[in-house]
């Protein structure tokens, strides 16, 4: 069905702009190398793919090189620039011989209103939950703990990016989501149930797989960003509580909170600075467990990786975790903000090392089932059956 696949950058390192990138300064193409190796895509099968870089190569390179700061630049308000610039050149140069057009959130609020006159499908991928949940329950936690305000982001978005959230989900046709979490903040706004397709992302179980562990301790990790919104400050308060003998709990990540938050919970924690993507199948394998508490949550990749590797997770409604696993069987599903529940599930998990065990066995199955090529072929059959429906309707 493809017939375009439109970004901004489509890597790949044997082409003449790897080359210049190579003969950079080598701490500068180091850095714009590891960057640009996520941007790698695999040729579609049919159809092609049309990159437009030269405004995220300019974001990167201001990002990089650090000149955004003396030029008083916001590092998020350049993401945002070059999505309006993508949405911009779609709109005017990309909707020609094409029945629908495929976009993401934040990047297709011009389009759409090209492809509406046009008479073209606008469906529409949110991968987290619709604005107006997100900064409720963002908002709530800064009035909980007011000395985390500042690591808060959601609240500080700019009305402008808002009205354009809006537009996007006004104009689309369909939209396709990952969790129940945002199925639900698209129902609380009034969108009709069968508008909306939950489809749960794939798990990476090519390259995710269960290793042995190489100690005895136990360990429950954290991974992603040490931040509010994903409940990191409910997590290490139970984990101080606990004060388990002989066990870790280790966080991989970059360290959100505001300046030396963190310190009073040192003791029988480790951080460890944001790895590789590659680089986590050991983390996760040097664990009993995941603990992931989000408060709002698109749907949690950590999920599916942890699960990957056979390693059972402790995670909240407002994750995809009710999409991905049966309370008890491949993991628990708690309430947002309970220190209490994550202190029961984690001693829990403490004391019962065998039917963890088995538990860990029971995610990797799931995971299994869950890959990334029934994601594909979930959704290419939804894309087909609304195609199917609107030549009944004109019929």
């Amino acid at each position: 069905m493809l017939h375009e696949l439109i970004t901004t950058l489509a890597y790949d390192p044997h082409s003449p702009s790897a080359q210049v990138i190579n003969a950079l300064p080598r701490a500068m193409g180091d850095r714009l190398t590891t960057e640009l190796k996520r941007r790698l895509w695999l040729l579609p099968k049919s159809g092609s793919i049309r990159s437009h870089p030269s405004y995220e190569l300019m974001r990167l390179s201001l990002t990089l090189s650090q000149l955004y700061q003396p030029l008083h630049l916001n590092r998020r308000r350049l993401i945002d620039w070059v999505y309006a610039r993508l949405d911009a050149h779609t709109a005017r140069h990309h909707l020609h011989n094409i029945d629908a057009i495929y976009a993401y959130e934040d990047e297709a609020a011009t389009t759409f209103e090209a492809a509406k006159q046009r008479g073209i499908r606008c469906l529409y991928d949110l991968p987290i939950p619709y604005y107006q949940t997100s900064q409720r329950i963002q908002a709530e936690e800064a009035e909980r703990f007011p000395e985390l305000k500042s690591a808060i982001s959601a609240i500080q978005e700019p009305g402008w990016k808002l009205e354009r959230k809006q537009q996007e989900i006004e104009l689309a046709d369909h939209i396709f989501v990952a969790s129940s979490m945002t199925e639900r903040s698209l129902l609380e706004i009034g969108i009709p149930a069968n508008k909306i397709t939950v489809i749960p992302y794939g798990a990476p179980v090519d390259y995710f797989q269960p290793q042995p562990k190489p100690d005895t301790t136990f360990r429950a990790i954290y991974a992603g960003r040490l931040s509010p919104r994903k409940g990191a400050h409910y997590l290490l308060a139970a984990w101080k509580e606990l004060n388990l003998p002989q066990a870790e709990l280790m966080i991989v990540g970059s360290n959100m909170m505001p300046p030396d938050w963190f310190a009073p919970y040192q003791d029988g924690c480790r951080l460890v600075p944001s790895v590789s993507h590659m680089a986590l199948n050991q983390y996760y394998s040097a664990a009993n467990v995941l603990v992931f508490p989000s408060l709002v949550e698109g749907f949690g990749l950590v999920l599916t990786e942890a699960m990957a590797c056979g390693i059972p997770v402790i995670t909240t409604p407002n994750t995809a975790g009710p999409n991905l696993i049966t309370d008890g069987v491949e993991g628990f599903i708690i309430p947002i903000r309970d220190v209490e529940a994550l202190k029961e599930k984690l001693e829990w998990c403490y004391r019962h090392p065998d039917a963890l065990a088995e538990m860990g066995k029971a995610a990797r199955l799931r995971a299994e089932a869950l890959n990334w090529e029934c994601y594909r072929q979930c959704l290419a059959k939804k894309v087909q059956k609304i195609f199917n429906q609107l030549i009944e309707k004109e019929s």
